[in-house]
């Protein structure tokens, strides 16, 4: 298939557009007529020895596992693996700003929409009449459910008692405050945490929703306890130093380098056809940029062999242009 240049910058109507191409496979909306061809990390991520025994250790020692290493290297496709090989359902995840609290990991309250349908459903109110007893119904304080403004959430979701943990990315840790890190610690160390709106509330269990979904959980007391420690991956880019206290309740684990090998391993399981005169090409360039000190994203890889294999591309100096395009490091630019 040669290359199909649909837009031509002229601004002059071509002929009408039926149809664009279809995307790469790792990138295919989840809602595609053939979902069987859709690709997930979980089927094409390649594991390296070292990695596969830092996730068994921190499995048996119920500890998270720190994954550092630059942006585009897999990290978080580790925890698509754990979760489908151990079938734990799907992963929850919690990506990490520099405004990212512990308390909006375990649950949100909506107090303000509270407040609202209270107000709304005292609208709805039968009017006051003559009689006492429509006074007294009219003055009786309007129930609502309080779960209805309670959900739990990613890491408050991962911490709900059940027959499996529960898998969670908290993806790129070392962008968070400075305190985050040190908050995490007494509630990955202890499993529980209280949700203070519903252990004052009159009634001892309260429905809420979760990150699932369409998903409640009946909440005893306002307390959460897990019955079983979630499998955690926390992801680091490696921009910051973290404090001892919570280095030392994780598992540490530094992604190796990316070599020729690994790269044409890694192509190779997302396209079913590789041609390898076009596709070493790329991998070999992508690995001296790599070298050179350069900031690149395996998925920068992908989307070149994708769209440069074979000879989809006939003139020489777009390839060039496109390749540069393509390979642009992530840095600051």
């Amino acid at each position: 298939m040669n290359w199909t240049p649909y837009y031509t910058g002229t601004g002059s109507a071509t002929e009408q557009l039926r149809r664009l191409p279809p995307p790469p496979p790792w990138h295919a909306p989840t809602g595609r007529a053939d979902p069987a061809q859709a690709l997930s990390p979980a089927s094409t991520y390649r594991a390296d020895p070292e990695l596969v025994d830092a996730v068994n250790a921190a499995l048996h020692l119920r500890r998270p596992l720190l994954l550092t290493g630059p942006a585009g290297s897999g990290k978080s496709s580790v925890i698509e693996q754990i979760a489908t090989e151990l079938g734990l359902g799907s992963v929850l995840r919690w990506h990490i700003t520099s405004r990212s609290t512990l308390a909006d990991a375990l649950y949100r309250y909506d107090a303000l929409g509270r407040i609202h349908a209270y107000n709304l459903r005292a609208i709805g109110r039968p009017a006051a009449s003559q009689h006492g007893r429509a006074l007294r119904r009219a003055s009786r304080p309007v129930r609502e459910d309080l779960g209805d403004f309670v959900q739990l959430g990613p890491l408050g979701t991962a911490l709900l008692p059940g027959p499996l943990p529960r898998a969670l990315l908290i993806d790129e840790i070392d962008k968070s405050d400075l305190d985050l890190p040190s908050d995490l610690l007494d509630v990955l160390e202890r499993g529980r945490y209280e949700i203070p709106e519903l252990a004052r509330h009159s009634r001892s269990h309260v429905t809420v929703r979760t990150t699932d979904p369409g998903v409640r959980h009946d909440i005893k007391d306002g307390l959460v306890e897990c019955s079983e420690f979630p499998v955690i991956i926390l992801t680091s880019n490696g921009e910051r130093d973290f404090p001892a206290p919570f280095l030392r309740r994780c598992v540490r684990f530094r992604m190796p380098a990316l070599t020729a090998k690994a790269l044409t391993g890694i192509v190779e399981a997302h396209l079913e056809k590789v041609e390898e005169d076009t596709t070493q090409d790329l991998v070999n360039a992508f690995v001296d940029r790599l070298n050179r000190g350069e900031n690149l994203a395996v998925d920068q890889l992908l989307s070149a062999v994708h769209l440069l294999r074979g000879a989809r591309v006939q003139d020489d100096e777009q390839r060039k242009r496109l390749q540069e395009l393509l390979f642009q490091g992530l840095g600051r630019g």
